[in-house]
């Protein structure tokens, strides 16, 4: 075990999805996997071991941002030898084309500014996936009929930020599709490690228009996102 993971080794599967709230990693679980088991449950950050499509698959719950994100990036790539990291979040969208609930897939994420929290040593650049997870993630969107967008994203570790949307305007200049807090930290850690790597995120609110979506559709509301995650670990 190490200190944030009580699971020992063994106790995951080759492939884990990360999604950030203890909650929806429960849902998934128990909703998608075949008998599914608690592997970890300290500081309630709940993690689990099942099966989808006749491969062991597992979700871990990695918080809110970078500094949360690593701590179980780590671990599991460390510690546990985790070679596929997946990451199934959430994001605001910056464009009026992804829309409020549908997918985006990161093709490059890299930090949002200088103020976003997240320029520091080894994570400053940007970073990219895994190509055939990505390629892989592509194909299984189209055959699950999956509104999806693929493009560039970027991060930041400030959730409330005085700026308010205007902080968005030069990532929007450069195309990047949506803002979340993780993936460019999965990308550049997966890295490090030699690793594979890829983030998928449901848009929940739009930074340009400003809808947002109620959080009483959650957990349903990553159903699709979900699934296409799975598909990707039990055919990769």
């Amino acid at each position: 075990m190490t200190p944030h993971i009580e699971a020992g080794k063994g106790d995951y599967a080759d492939t884990v999805l990360l999604p950030g709230d203890p909650q929806r990693a429960e849902w998934m679980a128990t909703t998608f996997l075949e008998r599914p088991r608690c592997v970890n449950r300290r500081r309630g950050a709940l993690g689990f071991t099942g099966w989808f499509r006749g491969r062991p698959v597992s979700i871990q719950t990695t918080g809110i941002g970078v500094a949360s994100f690593l701590i179980y990036a780590h671990e599991l790539l460390d510690f546990h030898g985790i070679r596929t990291l997946i990451r199934t979040g959430t994001c605001g969208s910056l464009t009026d084309e992804a829309k409020l609930r549908s997918l985006v897939i990161s093709q490059t994420a890299r930090p949002e500014s200088a103020q976003s929290g997240q320029v520091f040593g080894l994570y400053e650049a940007a970073a990219g996936p895994d190509r055939s997870l990505l390629a892989l993630a592509l194909t299984k969107a189209g055959e699950l009929g999956v509104e999806h967008h693929v493009g560039p994203t970027v991060c930041s570790d400030i959730f409330y930020h005085p700026q308010g949307r205007i902080r968005f305007a030069e990532a929007q200049a450069a195309g990047a599709l949506a803002v979340d807090m993780e993936t460019s930290a999965l990308y550049r850690i997966a890295g490090h490690f030699g690793a594979r790597a890829l983030s998928l995120c449901t848009v929940v609110d739009n930074i340009k228009t400003g809808e947002q979506t109620d959080y009483r559709e959650r957990q349903t509301l990553f159903t699709d996102m979900t699934r296409v995650a799975l598909e990707v670990a039990a055919n990769s």
